[in-house]
């Protein structure tokens, strides 16, 4: 797994808890956490689906040329 998606997906579990701190508090600054936790997990799943989309392009170019 790629580090970028790594700290994307902490980002997203830190923004989740944020939210229901932020809930159970009464505020609803929480929505604005629930949006940055979709944002990170985004950004997260985009880093793993790179990640092996370059992986296969390495494998395919490589056994092509090798």
């Amino acid at each position: 797994m790629p580090r970028l998606a790594i700290y994307a997906l902490i980002v997203c579990v830190l923004a989740l808890a944020a939210a229901v701190v932020s809930f159970t508090q009464g505020s609803l600054l929480g929505i604005v956490w629930i949006m940055m936790a979709g944002v990170s997990s985004n950004m997260a799943w985009f880093y793993v689906r790179k990640a092996r989309a370059d992986r296969a392009a390495q494998e395919r170019n490589g056994s092509v040329t090798g």
